[in-house]
């Protein structure tokens, strides 16, 4: 049976539940769908400072801390990253849906066709404005899923804060450190160390990008042997996390469907991060589609260009060029990048990690790599722009 709604929101992760909450308080009748609505979410989620939107309860930060990194040196980036309470923030999101009215059902989509979701059962759902928030897998997109996908993998425990001072001291965020500390060669990985507020501690092995991702079975290794060689005791039934998911998932551009969320893809090539932008952007979205449907204009064209303002799109391929640039690098030279990187001044690592819009800006901030970098470091950068994509 066809069912027909202002929004039809697949998915119902963070960027999924924000963008249905958004239009339904604009007055629109809003159908969340997932194959499992009420399933916690297991995932971790960290963003800058700078990025969370306003408007959002303080009781979603679990944890604020200075950001800094260690290459063959430390940096302290000059912002705060926080670390948001995964309960807190799912509790806001879904007081929003029930607040106004938005249909939350349980079905699985099985793809998009004749101007509608098919769902495996058979059923069909229609909207003014389709949206696939259904995560990397992308369910709506056309052509099938990627074998190729560059990988961010890690593995992670969580310890108290005592515990973790050798590593990440209490009242900071280590969001790199690439000593080679867990003693292997190959691939490079670094430790990332982040409070979760109540006096733990989330430290992760993490493969940055990798294509395919590193195996998950060597990232615990090496954490394992990273934290014994530092002093820290883990007990037996630490929480654990595992991480797996793709930075380069293809732009969606199936028609008659908006990709929102990580679906878009609005991940960040070079650092994976994406919530904070969905929750950002789901107001503004929601206006361009309120107002559409009001004028009886087309909600998709209105919408896209909020997802993908000018010059997005140039910051997103300029950013995957650095992503394959970082693929093709030999190891032994990974950490020296990212001492050339941390090194610039804090404006443009600003904007390369975090104006996804700002095409000049992120047009300074290469050309000021570029400035660094030696002879080999320039090679290694500008050849992406002219190869295929490299599988390790």
């Amino acid at each position: 049976m066809d069912t027909h709604a202002d929004v039809l929101v697949v998915g119902g992760g963070p960027a999924g539940r924000a963008l249905a909450a958004a239009t339904a308080e604009r007055g629109l009748r809003t159908v969340l769908l997932d194959p499992a609505p009420n399933a916690p979410w297991r995932a971790t989620y960290g963003c800058w400072d700078r990025e969370l939107p306003t408007g959002l309860p303080a009781s979603v930060v679990a944890a604020r801390a200075p950001a800094r990194a260690v290459a063959l040196t430390a940096h302290d980036l000059g912002w705060d990253y926080l670390v948001l309470d995964v309960p807190a923030l799912r509790a806001h999101l879904d007081a929003r849906l029930d607040r106004h009215g938005v249909e939350v059902r349980r079905g699985r989509a099985a793809g998009w066709e004749g101007g509608a979701v098919r769902l495996s059962d058979g059923g069909r759902l229609r909207a003014a404005l389709v949206v696939d928030a259904g995560g990397h897998r992308q369910p709506l997109r056309r052509g099938g899923r990627r074998r190729d996908a560059a990988e961010q993998t890690a593995a992670g425990v969580v310890v108290a804060e005592d515990a973790a001072a050798p590593l990440v001291p209490p009242g900071t965020a280590l969001l790199m450190d690439w000593r080679p500390d867990h003693g292997e060669d190959g691939w490079p990985t670094f430790l990332y160390g982040v409070p979760l507020g109540g006096g733990a501690v989330l430290v992760e092995e993490t493969s940055l990008a990798r294509r395919p991702g590193l195996p998950l079975p060597v990232l615990r290794r090496r954490l394992a042997a990273r934290l014994t060689r530092h002093g820290v005791t883990v007990p037996h039934d630490a929480p654990t996390e595992a991480v797996r998911f793709p930075l380069d998932s293809p732009r969606h551009r199936t028609p008659g469907v908006l990709g929102f969320g990580a679906a878009a893809p609005l991940v960040h090539p070079a650092t994976g991060y994406s919530v904070a932008t969905s929750l950002r952007l789901a107001p503004r979205v929601a206006d361009a589609v309120a107002d559409a449907v009001a004028g009886g204009q087309d909600a998709l064209a209105a919408a896209r260009p909020v997802v993908w303002p000018r010059g997005a799109g140039v910051v997103h391929r300029f950013r995957r060029i650095g992503l394959e640039a970082l693929l093709r690098m030999p190891p032994a030279e990974v950490v020296a990048f990212f001492e050339t990187f941390f090194g610039l001044p804090q404006r443009r690592r600003w904007c390369y990690l975090a104006a996804r819009a700002d095409l000049a800006g992120t047009a300074a901030t290469m050309r000021a790599l570029y400035a660094r970098a030696d002879g080999r470091m320039r090679a290694r950068l500008i050849a992406p722009a002219l190869l295929p994509a490299t599988w390790v």
